[in-house]
Order: structure tokens, then sequence, then C-alpha cells
């Protein structure tokens, strides 16, 4: 959790963090040559023999190697050249794999990966077949936790540090923390129960955020290494109950004592958030110095219990065009960039998140009640959009997904009309807050979720194929699932419009496709394409709606007559589609989410319920954890391209009887 300048004590020291660090060593020159050192880093082991100078050369390579490799595949850069210099601490000071080194969010791993022996699989980065962009059991040893969800490392290092305790194992857990991830609240509810240990647990809070000063002097490094060595906490348990003895003049004194030391150790660090939770803390350190870096986690190691390092390191550092970029420093460029200039090389194209971005700030010129929220995603969801416009109405409560849905119900509560926007794979993360806290008191929230379906390079856990069957049970919350530009401009207006209950707003990753005009409406069902002939229905779920009617134009090629229709609100299921339903021999329902659960059993439930004997066919992704690769790489093994769905819905249609005057 981010401190402001007010926070800090009257007496803290602090010092302007530099508007480049001296360790110009660490500085990307492109086309520089290498020295080798990088080629011979294979395992943790091999860093440990470098020099202190061989390190600086190897930080500076691995900075370029970084820059190199992730210009052709996009990619997390910011925040791992952020992390060189601790990486490579953490790996000399810890023994990886037995001492377990946690990583949170795992989007900062890339320079563990390189250190455990996988710098020939960067040229593969987050592509089909090769490595994956956060840790991954099944490329590693060195990989524990496929962590890719923030705010999860503590509670995995809390049960890994007490399984450790249990079986007699002397073993150490090294939790990174960063980017924001001590926003989220269940980091606090780890700590908490953390330091209701002693087990040699170490959180080191790679804090990017906000440039605090590094802790200076040999004042400061000597009340460090005081803080942490044993004898200094017998001692004071002795001298408190000898002090004890003495009822008038004891207890006072101590606390002057103990006040003073305290007043000391807060001169030279904002630690007292922490020590307030019991732990014991070091830094705040130059996470660029790889000497400090190395000298407290030392420290840290030998302590043996629960110990908190701060090191301040700047995101993007080394690159100038990270440096320079004042939105995210480069967090995770999503295509191939010039590395001369971190210029991406993608053509220009009108995003999904742009075009909600645009209509949201419309509807708020239109309505003071409308509101944003996003979880420490404004720029990735398009609710900075409507910060520019109406600072006042738009509010990023951090990596808390929870708490922005309670508060959004809150806000409902107020009076308010709140769009909190999410990755649809973080939603998940709250569906207790949807279900209970704002659908249960009928509340007009609209959640509108960012990159639905499959989405690609970031890998299974990024995926948003979850959400029409998660909250497809929820009472009263109705969701839509637009197909162009068009369709999400309406169906947005339309979800705000909503005032007895929750809506959701899903759309996939990317850029926006051709406009895909209906040919009529039936009720809120648009029709996209049809047939006289009423043998097939294809109920084509948002982003599938182009899918569905190509697969149409094969289906007549081969003498079908197909209808498509685009639901637009898809949970609850139209019931227009009952009537659709009925004036055909089998129904189709192609949906870019999980089967189970989803718009498809939906459909077929509502039939049954209204006695319409039309056979259905579920079509959608199949549960499981699906690999990384390009959006159309994956469709493609799943099946959902045109020639694969129209091959198996022409086999199920050969089977059917064909239609008699009495059925018609």
């Amino acid at each position: 959790m981010k401190e402001s300048a007010r926070d800090w004590p009257a007496s803290a020291i602090r010092i302007d963090w530099p508007v480049m660090s001296t360790h110009e060593e660490n500085i990307v020159s492109s086309g520089r040559p290498r020295s080798g050192l990088l080629d011979s880093i294979n395992a943790p082991s091999d860093l440990r023999g470098l020099s202190r100078d061989e390190l600086t050369m190897l930080a500076a390579e691995i900075r370029d190697f970084l820059v190199e490799k992730v210009a052709r595949t996009g990619g997390h850069i910011g925040p791992n050249l952020g992390v060189v210099e601790l990486t490579l601490a953490l790996h000399r000071v810890f023994d990886s794999p037995r001492d377990r080194l946690l990583f949170d969010t795992g989007h900062q791993a890339y320079v563990h990966k390189i250190v455990t022996g996988r710098v020939a699989g960067f040229d593969r980065l987050r592509q089909r077949g090769g490595l994956t962009g956060y840790p991954n059991q099944a490329e590693s040893e060195h990989d524990v936790i496929e962590n890719c969800h923030a705010s999860t490392a503590l509670s995995y290092a809390d049960g890994m540090a007490k399984a450790f305790a249990l079986r007699g194992e002397r073993r150490h857990v090294v939790a990174v923390v960063g980017d924001g991830a001590l926003t989220g609240g269940m980091c606090w509810e780890a700590l908490n129960n953390i330091a209701a240990t002693d087990n040699p647990l170490v959180i080191v809070v790679n804090d990017n955020g906000r440039s605090y000063a590094p802790t200076i002097g040999g004042l400061a490094s000597h009340l460090t290494k005081l803080r942490l060595n044993p004898s200094y906490e017998k001692t004071l348990d002795v001298i408190k109950e000898s002090l004890g003895r003495t009822p008038l003049v004891g207890p006072p004194l101590f606390e002057v004592l103990h006040a003073v030391k305290k007043g000391i150790k807060d001169a030279v660090a904002p630690q007292a958030m922490f020590e307030d939770l019991g732990l014991k803390y070091v830094g705040p350190v130059d996470g660029h110095d790889l000497g400090a870096v190395e000298d407290a986690l030392e420290q840290a190691k030998r302590f043996g219990g629960p110990v908190i390092v701060h090191a301040v390191t700047r995101k993007g550092y080394g690159y100038q065009p990270a440096e320079d970029d004042q939105a995210d420093h480069m967090h995770s460029p999503s295509s191939a960039f010039d590395p001369a200039t971190g210029k991406t090389m993608a053509k220009p194209a009108v995003k999904w998140t742009a075009v909600f971005g645009e209509e949201l700030v419309e509807l708020a010129h239109e309505r003071p009640d409308i509101v944003g929220i996003t979880a420490a995603m404004g720029d990735s969801t398009g609710i900075s959009t409507l910060a520019a416009a109406y600072p006042e109405r738009a509010f990023d409560v951090g990596i808390a997904e929870q708490h922005a849905t309670t508060s959004a119900a809150g806000l409902a509560l107020g009076g308010m009309h709140p769009v909190v926007a999410i990755y649809a794979t973080f939603l998940n993360r709250a569906f207790d807050q949807v279900l209970l806290d704002v659908a249960m008191h009928r509340l007009p929230v609209t959640f509108v979720l960012d990159r639905a379906g499959i989405t690609g390079p970031d890998g299974p856990s990024h995926y948003g194929i979850w959400d029409l069957s998660v909250f497809g049970v929820v009472p009263g919350l109705r969701i839509a699932a637009p197909r162009d530009e068009a369709t999400l401009r309406q169906e947005l207006r339309e979800a705000v419009a909503i005032d007895d209950g929750p809506t959701i707003v899903r759309f996939p990753t990317g850029s926006v496709p051709a406009p895909l005009p209906a040919v009529r409406r039936v009720g809120v069902v648009d029709v996209l394409t049809e047939d006289e002939r009423g043998d097939i229905l294809v109920v084509a779920v948002g982003s599938f709606a182009q899918l569905g009617v190509d697969v149409a134009e094969r289906l007549r090629a081969q003498g079908y007559g197909v209808t498509v229709v685009d639901p637009r609100w898809v949970r609850p299921v139209p019931t227009e589609i009952v009537g659709l339903a009925a004036e055909h021999r089998l129904v189709v329902v192609l949906e870019d989410g999980v089967r189970t659960g989803g718009v498809g059993g939906a459909v077929s439930q509502l039939l049954s319920d209204e006695a319409v004997e039309v056979p259905v066919r579920e079509i959608g992704v199949e549960p499981g954890w699906h690999p990384h690769g390009t959006r159309a790489e994956l469709l493609a093994d799943l099946g959902l391209t045109a020639p694969e769905l129209a091959r198996r819905i022409t086999g199920w249609a050969a089977t059917l009887p064909e239609k008699t005057p009495a059925s018609t």
C-alpha cells in the first residue's frame, strides 16, 4: 500500500530520487556487443562466482536481452527491467529450488527465467509452444506457483513455510510482492497470519510505485543489523523484565526507551506500518544497488523469522523509452515494438476498450449519476478516459476487485450508477460480492468485462471464459454480449438504463471487427441472416456473431436453410429465442465461454421448460487449462473455426428427420 509524502513523520529523512540512477553501466545500449556472461548462466549457482564488476555487466546485458526479445513478441518489459538486480541478488543469497522463490505477480519473473536456464526460450516468449509470460511448473523446477493474478503469493508463502516447519525442514520461503499487489486485501490477510509465526519467511516488497529514499549512512545500516540481531531482541526482553520489577519507574522508563528506539528508526525508514503488524523490516534499500540488496537479503536470511525487505525500484529502469513513458513505463506492450524508440509497430486499429471509454464519457455528459470504478487498470479498461473528463467521478481502488464491487454497491445505494470496468478473468474473484452485495439488493451496477473469451498470449489464468457460466447463476443479473462497435455502444446504454438490478456487458480483446448489421430485430434479438427453409437456427453469442454468419454460408452451400441470430442479451435467454427455435429442426449455440453452465445450456433449459422439442447442440470452449498462443491459434485448436463447425453441424443435420406439414 503506497504512502504519500504527507504520510511520512515530520522527522523522516527524505532524498529525491535522481532522474537517472548512478548505476549508468546498467543502461540499455542498443547494439552494444555482449560480454558473453549471459551465455554462461545456466543455473542460479553460476551467479555466485561472479565478481561485482561481472554482475554489473551481466545486469546490463540482461536489460539489452530483454528489450531485444520482448520487442519482437510483446510482453511485460517495464516490470522486468526494474527487477534485474533484485532477481540476481535473490538467486545469489537463496538456494533455489530448495529455498522457494515466489513472484507476485508472476509477470515480473522474466529475469528469474533467464537465470534459471531458459535464455533460449525467449525467442518464442508468449508464443504457441514457447515460454509462458508467467512462472510455469512445466518449464522449470524453480517455478513454484503459476500465480498470474495478484496478491496471492503471501498466502502461498505462509502455507509453504508452515508445511516446511511441520516437516522439520529448515528451508526459506521468499515472496517477491510488487506492482501494486499490496493494494489487494488478500496480502494483508496473509501478513496478519505470517506475523504470528516464527518461520523463515522473507517478503521482498518491490516498490516501484513511488520513489522512497533509500536507506543511507552508517547509522541506518547499523540500526538495520541491530533490529535483526536475535540477541538484541533478547536484551530488550531482559530489560523489560528487569524494569518491570520496579513498579513506579520501570514500565514508564521502558516505554520511553522503546519510543526513542522507534523514533530513531522512523527517522530513516517508513516502516511503522509493517512493524505495527509485528514484522521485522529492512529498508528501504535501492533495488538497483546489487550490493545493498544482497546485504539486506543476507540479514533477513540470518534472522530466521518473518522479515520485510523493502526494495525501491523503478519500472522500466535502464531503458529510456520505458523511463519516459509516464503512463505505465511500458508495463506490457501487447505487440512488437521498435527497440530504439519503444513505439509499437502494430497498425492503428479501433479497440474495444477505446470504444467503451468514449461511450462512457458520452453517458457521463448526459447523466451526472454515472461513475466509473476500476481495479488498478484504468488505461487497460478505458476508465482513464472518464477520469480525464470527470476526475471526481472515476475511482481506482487498486488490485481489490471485491472492494470495487461492494464499493459500487454503496455508490448505487447512494443514488449513483456505477460502471465497474474489470477484465473478465478478474471479476471471478468477486463472485460473492456480485451475488450477495449487489444482486441480492437489486442494485443498478454495470460491470464491463474487457478481454472476455479466449485472449491469447497471457495464458489460461487470463482467459475470460468463465464469466458466462459463473455469473449466469446470479438471480436478476442481465448479461449483454455486443458483436461490434455499434452494438457495444447500444448495449452499454441499455445496461445503464436498467435500474432494478446489476448488468454485465462483455467484449473480447483486440480490435473491433467490421460492422455486422442486422436484417431485422425480433424483440431484443437481432437476426443477422435468414433463409425461408427452417433447417438450422444458429444462436451466435457476441464476438462469435461473424463466425456464425461464416458457418451459415458454408451450410447453405450444402443445401441447408440457416438463420443466424445474435441474442444481444444472453442471460437470461431472451424469450424470443423460443419462437425462433420452434421454426427450425436444429438449434446450435456458439459461445466464446466454457460450455459447462454456459449460454447453450441455458437455451436448452429454456426450450425444455417451454416444451419446444427441438434438439440443441452447444458449441463453446471445453473446460480446461488451455495453453497460451494467439487467439486464432487457440480457436483453431478448439475446433472453433468456420470449416470445422460447418463439418460438425452438417453431421448433426444429416441425422434429422425431414419436416412434415404437421410440424411446420
